[in-house]
Protein backbone atom coordinates (compact mmCIF):
# COMPACT_ATOMS: atom_id res chain seq x y z
CA UNK A 1 0.00 0.00 0.00
CA UNK A 2 1.23 3.45 -0.91
CA UNK A 3 -0.58 6.64 -0.40
CA UNK A 4 -0.12 9.49 3.14
CA UNK A 5 -2.74 7.51 5.01
CA UNK A 6 -1.18 4.06 4.30
CA UNK A 7 -0.71 3.38 7.80
CA UNK A 8 -4.66 3.98 8.54
CA UNK A 9 -7.13 1.21 8.66
CA UNK A 10 -10.94 2.27 7.90
CA UNK A 11 -14.20 0.06 9.03
CA UNK A 12 -16.42 1.77 6.17
CA UNK A 13 -20.75 0.34 7.01
CA UNK A 14 -22.39 3.21 5.56
CA UNK A 15 -24.37 2.69 2.47
CA UNK A 16 -25.00 5.25 -0.55
CA UNK A 17 -23.39 8.14 -1.03
CA UNK A 18 -22.24 10.60 1.44
CA UNK A 19 -20.14 7.58 4.06
CA UNK A 20 -18.86 6.35 1.09
CA UNK A 21 -17.86 8.81 -0.43
CA UNK A 22 -15.78 10.09 2.73
CA UNK A 23 -14.30 5.93 2.39
CA UNK A 24 -13.45 6.82 -1.11
CA UNK A 25 -11.43 10.02 -0.49
CA UNK A 26 -9.62 8.26 2.50
CA UNK A 27 -8.79 5.41 0.15
CA UNK A 28 -8.03 7.17 -2.46
CA UNK A 29 -5.09 8.42 -0.49
CA UNK A 30 -3.79 4.76 0.74
CA UNK A 31 -6.10 3.99 3.77
CA UNK A 32 -6.93 0.61 3.94
CA UNK A 33 -10.90 0.42 3.45
CA UNK A 34 -12.88 -2.37 4.39
CA UNK A 35 -16.42 -1.87 3.63
CA UNK A 36 -19.06 -4.02 5.14
CA UNK A 37 -22.23 -4.65 3.41
CA UNK A 38 -24.99 -6.27 3.52
CA UNK A 39 -25.13 -9.62 2.97
CA UNK A 40 -27.04 -10.70 -0.77
CA UNK A 41 -28.04 -7.31 -1.39
CA UNK A 42 -24.64 -5.00 -0.76
CA UNK A 43 -24.59 -1.46 -0.70
CA UNK A 44 -27.66 0.25 -3.44
CA UNK A 45 -25.13 2.44 -4.80
CA UNK A 46 -24.18 -1.22 -6.73
CA UNK A 47 -27.34 -0.36 -8.68
CA UNK A 48 -27.51 3.13 -8.80
CA UNK A 49 -26.79 5.69 -11.61
CA UNK A 50 -28.33 7.09 -14.88
CA UNK A 51 -27.11 3.77 -17.26
CA UNK A 52 -26.42 0.36 -16.65
CA UNK A 53 -24.48 -1.53 -19.12
CA UNK A 54 -24.48 -5.21 -18.34
CA UNK A 55 -27.09 -4.35 -15.76
CA UNK A 56 -24.37 -2.66 -13.47
CA UNK A 57 -24.02 0.88 -11.84
CA UNK A 58 -20.99 2.66 -13.71
CA UNK A 59 -20.98 4.96 -10.68
CA UNK A 60 -20.02 1.73 -7.90
CA UNK A 61 -16.71 1.23 -9.70
CA UNK A 62 -15.80 5.02 -9.02
CA UNK A 63 -17.51 5.34 -4.83
CA UNK A 64 -16.54 1.92 -3.84
CA UNK A 65 -13.04 2.15 -5.54
CA UNK A 66 -9.90 1.07 -3.89
CA UNK A 67 -12.53 -0.51 -1.09
CA UNK A 68 -12.43 -4.01 -0.26
CA UNK A 69 -15.53 -5.71 0.04
CA UNK A 70 -17.07 -7.66 3.21
CA UNK A 71 -20.57 -9.03 3.83
CA UNK A 72 -21.76 -8.26 7.43
CA UNK A 73 -25.00 -8.33 8.62
CA UNK A 74 -25.30 -5.38 10.90
CA UNK A 75 -28.18 -6.23 12.48
CA UNK A 76 -27.68 -9.53 14.57
CA UNK A 77 -25.33 -10.36 17.81
CA UNK A 78 -22.59 -12.04 15.57
CA UNK A 79 -22.27 -9.28 12.69
CA UNK A 80 -22.35 -6.86 15.79
CA UNK A 81 -20.19 -9.21 17.39
CA UNK A 82 -17.48 -9.16 13.96
CA UNK A 83 -17.78 -5.68 14.17
CA UNK A 84 -16.38 -5.41 17.73
CA UNK A 85 -13.62 -7.52 16.32
CA UNK A 86 -12.41 -5.28 13.54
CA UNK A 87 -12.46 -1.98 15.58
CA UNK A 88 -10.31 -3.60 17.65
CA UNK A 89 -7.33 -2.95 15.39
CA UNK A 90 -9.04 0.03 13.45
CA UNK A 91 -8.16 3.77 13.27
CA UNK A 92 -11.71 5.08 12.13
CA UNK A 93 -15.21 3.61 12.07
CA UNK A 94 -17.26 5.61 9.37
CA UNK A 95 -21.02 5.36 9.42
CA UNK A 96 -24.09 7.44 7.97
CA UNK A 97 -26.83 5.87 9.30
CA UNK A 98 -29.44 7.71 11.33
CA UNK A 99 -28.36 8.49 14.74
CA UNK A 100 -29.47 6.40 17.49
CA UNK A 101 -28.68 3.12 15.05
CA UNK A 102 -25.19 2.22 16.02
CA UNK A 103 -26.33 2.46 19.73
CA UNK A 104 -29.38 0.25 19.24
CA UNK A 105 -26.91 -2.21 17.74
CA UNK A 106 -24.76 -2.15 20.80
CA UNK A 107 -22.42 -0.02 18.36
CA UNK A 108 -22.14 3.23 20.19
CA UNK A 109 -19.56 5.56 20.83
CA UNK A 110 -19.38 4.30 24.60
CA UNK A 111 -18.78 1.18 23.83
CA UNK A 112 -16.10 1.05 20.71
CA UNK A 113 -13.98 3.27 22.20
CA UNK A 114 -14.10 1.64 25.07
CA UNK A 115 -12.52 -1.02 22.79
CA UNK A 116 -9.49 0.94 21.28
CA UNK A 117 -9.32 4.51 22.88
CA UNK A 118 -7.42 5.63 19.75
CA UNK A 119 -10.77 4.85 17.36
CA UNK A 120 -12.28 7.74 15.12
CA UNK A 121 -15.63 7.49 15.00
CA UNK A 122 -17.02 9.46 11.21
CA UNK A 123 -20.57 9.87 11.92
CA UNK A 124 -22.21 11.88 8.75
CA UNK A 125 -25.95 13.10 8.85
CA UNK A 126 -28.48 14.57 7.38
CA UNK A 127 -28.82 16.70 10.80
CA UNK A 128 -25.63 15.59 12.91
CA UNK A 129 -25.82 13.92 15.87
CA UNK A 130 -27.59 16.55 18.17
CA UNK A 131 -30.63 18.75 17.60
CA UNK A 132 -34.33 18.36 17.50
CA UNK A 133 -33.88 17.61 14.10
CA UNK A 134 -31.62 14.50 14.70
CA UNK A 135 -33.87 11.96 14.49
CA UNK A 136 -35.47 13.12 10.99
CA UNK A 137 -34.41 11.11 7.83
CA UNK A 138 -31.91 13.19 6.24
CA UNK A 139 -31.28 13.02 2.04
CA UNK A 140 -28.65 15.13 0.53
CA UNK A 141 -31.36 17.36 -1.53
CA UNK A 142 -32.85 18.46 2.07
CA UNK A 143 -29.60 19.54 3.47
CA UNK A 144 -29.25 21.30 0.20
CA UNK A 145 -31.93 23.23 0.90
CA UNK A 146 -31.81 24.34 4.46
CA UNK A 147 -28.37 25.06 4.15
CA UNK A 148 -29.25 27.65 1.22
CA UNK A 149 -28.18 26.62 -1.20
CA UNK A 150 -31.47 25.82 -3.50
CA UNK A 151 -32.74 29.19 -2.66
CA UNK A 152 -30.00 30.93 -4.52
CA UNK A 153 -29.51 28.19 -7.72
CA UNK A 154 -31.53 28.73 -10.58
CA UNK A 155 -33.06 31.38 -12.61
CA UNK A 156 -34.98 34.53 -10.23
CA UNK A 157 -38.04 34.14 -12.33
CA UNK A 158 -38.25 29.87 -11.67
CA UNK A 159 -38.63 27.70 -8.44
CA UNK A 160 -34.92 26.93 -7.00
CA UNK A 161 -33.10 24.26 -9.07
CA UNK A 162 -30.60 22.34 -8.14
CA UNK A 163 -27.12 20.69 -9.48
CA UNK A 164 -27.03 18.22 -11.35
CA UNK A 165 -24.69 16.27 -9.06
CA UNK A 166 -25.22 15.02 -5.62
CA UNK A 167 -23.44 18.15 -3.82
CA UNK A 168 -25.09 18.18 -0.36
CA UNK A 169 -24.00 14.30 0.18
CA UNK A 170 -20.18 15.14 -1.40
CA UNK A 171 -19.62 17.96 0.65
CA UNK A 172 -20.92 16.05 4.02
CA UNK A 173 -18.83 13.58 2.70
CA UNK A 174 -15.67 15.99 1.94
CA UNK A 175 -16.11 17.97 5.26
CA UNK A 176 -16.03 14.25 7.12
CA UNK A 177 -12.96 13.19 5.66
CA UNK A 178 -11.40 16.64 6.33
CA UNK A 179 -12.45 15.93 10.02
CA UNK A 180 -11.10 12.57 10.36
CA UNK A 181 -7.46 14.14 8.86
CA UNK A 182 -7.56 16.12 12.05
CA UNK A 183 -9.01 13.82 14.67
CA UNK A 184 -5.79 11.40 13.04
CA UNK A 185 -3.87 14.48 14.02
CA UNK A 186 -4.96 15.22 17.45
CA UNK A 187 -5.02 11.37 17.96
CA UNK A 188 -0.77 12.07 17.63
CA UNK A 189 -1.10 14.60 20.65
CA UNK A 190 -3.56 13.31 22.64
CA UNK A 191 -3.55 9.42 21.98
CA UNK A 192 -7.38 9.22 22.03
CA UNK A 193 -9.81 8.94 19.52
CA UNK A 194 -12.97 11.10 19.32
CA UNK A 195 -16.18 11.07 17.55
CA UNK A 196 -16.66 13.59 14.10
CA UNK A 197 -20.32 14.88 13.58
CA UNK A 198 -20.74 15.72 9.69
CA UNK A 199 -23.74 16.89 8.87
CA UNK A 200 -25.43 17.51 5.67
CA UNK A 201 -27.15 20.71 6.00
CA UNK A 202 -24.13 21.80 7.86
CA UNK A 203 -21.50 21.43 4.75
CA UNK A 204 -23.62 23.36 2.55
CA UNK A 205 -23.55 26.40 5.05
CA UNK A 206 -20.09 26.00 5.65
CA UNK A 207 -19.69 27.22 1.58
CA UNK A 208 -22.35 29.79 1.78
CA UNK A 209 -20.15 32.76 1.94
CA UNK A 210 -21.43 35.88 3.43
CA UNK A 211 -24.72 35.09 2.81
CA UNK A 212 -25.22 35.59 6.93
CA UNK A 213 -23.91 38.86 7.64
CA UNK A 214 -25.72 40.29 5.00
CA UNK A 215 -28.67 39.51 6.06
CA UNK A 216 -28.13 39.79 9.85
CA UNK A 217 -26.19 43.47 9.40
CA UNK A 218 -27.45 44.64 6.02
CA UNK A 219 -30.76 42.87 5.59
CA UNK A 220 -29.96 41.84 2.32
CA UNK A 221 -31.18 38.44 1.26
CA UNK A 222 -29.30 36.78 -2.13
CA UNK A 223 -32.02 35.70 -4.52
CA UNK A 224 -31.60 33.30 -7.32
CA UNK A 225 -29.88 34.87 -10.19
CA UNK A 226 -29.24 32.20 -12.89
CA UNK A 227 -25.84 32.52 -14.52
CA UNK A 228 -24.65 35.88 -12.82
CA UNK A 229 -23.33 36.96 -9.67
CA UNK A 230 -24.62 40.59 -9.59
CA UNK A 231 -22.61 43.55 -9.96
CA UNK A 232 -19.60 41.36 -10.71
CA UNK A 233 -19.12 41.47 -14.76
CA UNK A 234 -17.80 41.14 -17.32
CA UNK A 235 -18.30 37.23 -16.08
CA UNK A 236 -20.89 35.00 -17.94
CA UNK A 237 -21.16 32.25 -20.56
CA UNK A 238 -21.74 33.71 -23.81
CA UNK A 239 -22.52 32.45 -26.89
CA UNK A 240 -20.22 32.22 -30.29
CA UNK A 241 -21.19 31.56 -34.06
CA UNK A 242 -21.39 28.00 -34.11
CA UNK A 243 -23.83 27.46 -30.79
CA UNK A 244 -21.62 26.59 -28.30
CA UNK A 245 -20.84 29.28 -25.10
CA UNK A 246 -17.94 30.07 -23.98
CA UNK A 247 -16.93 31.34 -20.38
CA UNK A 248 -15.46 34.44 -20.01
CA UNK A 249 -14.37 36.36 -16.63
CA UNK A 250 -12.79 39.72 -17.17
CA UNK A 251 -14.09 41.62 -13.91
CA UNK A 252 -10.78 42.91 -12.96
CA UNK A 253 -10.14 46.38 -14.73
CA UNK A 254 -6.92 45.20 -15.73
CA UNK A 255 -8.42 42.33 -16.81
CA UNK A 256 -11.46 44.02 -18.85
CA UNK A 257 -9.19 46.16 -20.75
CA UNK A 258 -7.38 43.45 -21.96
CA UNK A 259 -10.71 42.18 -23.36
CA UNK A 260 -11.38 45.20 -25.11
CA UNK A 261 -7.90 45.28 -26.77
CA UNK A 262 -8.96 41.70 -28.15
CA UNK A 263 -12.69 42.84 -29.01
CA UNK A 264 -10.80 45.70 -31.14
CA UNK A 265 -12.85 47.96 -28.85
CA UNK A 266 -10.28 49.34 -26.56
CA UNK A 267 -12.33 52.24 -25.66
CA UNK A 268 -14.59 50.74 -23.92
CA UNK A 269 -12.14 50.50 -21.02
CA UNK A 270 -12.25 54.40 -20.64
CA UNK A 271 -16.30 54.07 -20.74
CA UNK A 272 -17.45 55.70 -17.72
CA UNK A 273 -20.52 53.31 -17.86
CA UNK A 274 -17.44 50.22 -17.66
CA UNK A 275 -14.33 52.13 -16.05
CA UNK A 276 -14.81 50.83 -13.28
CA UNK A 277 -15.84 47.43 -10.78
CA UNK A 278 -18.74 48.70 -9.50
CA UNK A 279 -19.39 50.69 -12.77
CA UNK A 280 -19.56 47.52 -14.54
CA UNK A 281 -21.55 45.81 -11.89
CA UNK A 282 -24.18 48.47 -12.46
CA UNK A 283 -24.28 48.41 -15.94
CA UNK A 284 -23.93 44.43 -16.04
CA UNK A 285 -26.66 43.29 -18.39
CA UNK A 286 -26.11 46.25 -21.11
CA UNK A 287 -22.65 45.21 -21.26
CA UNK A 288 -23.16 41.47 -20.87
CA UNK A 289 -25.15 42.07 -24.11
CA UNK A 290 -22.74 43.93 -26.18
CA UNK A 291 -19.76 41.00 -25.30
CA UNK A 292 -22.35 38.85 -26.80
CA UNK A 293 -22.75 40.11 -30.03
CA UNK A 294 -19.35 40.44 -30.43
CA UNK A 295 -18.43 36.61 -29.42
CA UNK A 296 -21.36 35.42 -31.84
CA UNK A 297 -19.62 36.54 -34.45
CA UNK A 298 -16.48 34.32 -33.13
CA UNK A 299 -15.78 31.16 -33.79
CA UNK A 300 -15.21 29.41 -30.30
CA UNK A 301 -11.40 27.83 -30.60
CA UNK A 302 -10.27 31.12 -32.36
CA UNK A 303 -12.21 33.65 -29.69
CA UNK A 304 -10.57 30.96 -26.68
CA UNK A 305 -7.00 31.37 -28.68
CA UNK A 306 -7.28 34.95 -28.35
CA UNK A 307 -8.55 35.54 -25.12
CA UNK A 308 -5.77 33.06 -23.94
CA UNK A 309 -3.08 34.51 -25.55
CA UNK A 310 -4.35 38.39 -24.25
CA UNK A 311 -4.57 36.87 -20.60
CA UNK A 312 -8.41 37.00 -20.74
CA UNK A 313 -9.92 33.71 -17.99
CA UNK A 314 -11.74 32.25 -20.44
CA UNK A 315 -12.70 28.31 -21.39
CA UNK A 316 -15.36 26.34 -23.00
CA UNK A 317 -18.34 24.37 -20.85
CA UNK A 318 -17.40 21.14 -21.13
CA UNK A 319 -19.48 17.74 -21.01
CA UNK A 320 -18.04 13.99 -20.58
CA UNK A 321 -16.72 14.23 -24.01
CA UNK A 322 -14.64 17.52 -23.61
CA UNK A 323 -13.28 16.57 -20.67
CA UNK A 324 -12.22 13.24 -21.83
CA UNK A 325 -10.88 14.76 -25.20
CA UNK A 326 -9.06 17.34 -23.38
CA UNK A 327 -5.18 17.82 -23.93
CA UNK A 328 -4.40 19.51 -20.32
CA UNK A 329 -6.49 16.77 -18.63
CA UNK A 330 -4.71 14.02 -20.05
CA UNK A 331 -0.84 16.17 -19.48
CA UNK A 332 -2.00 16.24 -15.54
CA UNK A 333 -3.48 12.86 -15.65
CA UNK A 334 -6.89 14.20 -14.17
CA UNK A 335 -8.27 10.94 -15.88
CA UNK A 336 -7.40 7.27 -15.52
CA UNK A 337 -8.38 4.39 -16.52
CA UNK A 338 -8.74 1.38 -14.37
CA UNK A 339 -8.92 -2.00 -15.13
CA UNK A 340 -12.90 -3.52 -14.50
CA UNK A 341 -14.04 -7.17 -15.51
CA UNK A 342 -17.16 -5.93 -17.75
CA UNK A 343 -16.33 -2.74 -18.79
CA UNK A 344 -12.53 -3.02 -19.82
CA UNK A 345 -10.41 0.48 -18.99
CA UNK A 346 -13.25 2.32 -17.28
CA UNK A 347 -11.81 5.87 -16.99
CA UNK A 348 -12.83 7.99 -14.11
CA UNK A 349 -11.45 10.56 -12.25
CA UNK A 350 -8.24 10.86 -10.72
CA UNK A 351 -7.09 11.46 -7.21
CA UNK A 352 -7.02 15.00 -5.94
CA UNK A 353 -5.06 17.04 -4.46
CA UNK A 354 -2.14 16.19 -5.52
CA UNK A 355 0.66 15.75 -2.85
CA UNK A 356 4.22 15.75 -4.19
CA UNK A 357 5.74 13.24 -1.68
CA UNK A 358 2.61 10.76 -0.70
CA UNK A 359 0.35 10.93 -3.74
CA UNK A 360 -2.64 9.13 -3.82
CA UNK A 361 -3.73 6.56 -6.74
CA UNK A 362 -6.70 4.20 -7.95
CA UNK A 363 -5.58 0.69 -7.35
CA UNK A 364 -9.02 -0.94 -8.05
CA UNK A 365 -12.41 -0.28 -9.08
CA UNK A 366 -14.99 -1.06 -6.81
CA UNK A 367 -15.11 -4.61 -6.08
CA UNK A 368 -17.72 -7.42 -6.03
CA UNK A 369 -19.83 -8.40 -3.41
CA UNK A 370 -17.67 -10.00 -0.82
CA UNK A 371 -14.75 -10.19 -2.73
CA UNK A 372 -12.82 -9.49 0.55
CA UNK A 373 -14.35 -11.78 2.89
CA UNK A 374 -11.56 -14.65 3.27
CA UNK A 375 -8.77 -12.62 3.18
CA UNK A 376 -10.46 -10.16 6.27
CA UNK A 377 -12.52 -13.09 8.38
CA UNK A 378 -9.85 -15.53 7.58
CA UNK A 379 -6.22 -13.35 7.66
CA UNK A 380 -7.03 -10.13 9.68
CA UNK A 381 -9.52 -11.98 12.26
CA UNK A 382 -8.14 -15.53 12.49
CA UNK A 383 -11.58 -17.10 11.09
CA UNK A 384 -11.11 -21.10 9.77
CA UNK A 385 -12.73 -21.79 7.21
CA UNK A 386 -15.17 -24.11 8.67
CA UNK A 387 -16.23 -20.60 11.09
CA UNK A 388 -16.48 -18.87 7.86
CA UNK A 389 -19.08 -21.38 6.19
CA UNK A 390 -21.06 -21.80 9.14
CA UNK A 391 -21.49 -17.50 9.32
CA UNK A 392 -22.52 -17.45 5.67
CA UNK A 393 -24.64 -20.37 6.23
CA UNK A 394 -26.18 -18.10 9.41
CA UNK A 395 -26.18 -15.03 6.87
CA UNK A 396 -23.94 -13.32 8.76
CA UNK A 397 -21.56 -12.62 5.94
Amino acid sequence: MTGALSDIRVIETGTLLAGPFCGQLLGDFGAEVIKLEDPGKGDPMRQWGREKPHGQSLWWPVVARNKKSVTCNLRVKEGQDLVRRLVADADVLLENFRPGTLERWGLGWDELSAINPRLILVRVTGYGQTGPYAPRAGFGSIGEAMGGIRYVTGEADRPPSRSGISLGDSLAATYAAYGTLAALHARERTGRGQVVDSAIYEAVLAMMESLLPEWAVAGYQRERTGAVLPNVAPSNAYPTADGTEVLIGANQDTVFRRLCEVMGAPELADDPRYATHGARGAHQAELDDLIAAWTRTQQPDKLLAALHEAGVPAGGVYTAKDILADPHVAAREAVVRVPHPDFGELPMQNVAPRLSADPGSVRWAGPTLGQHNDEVYGTLLGLSETERAELRERGVI
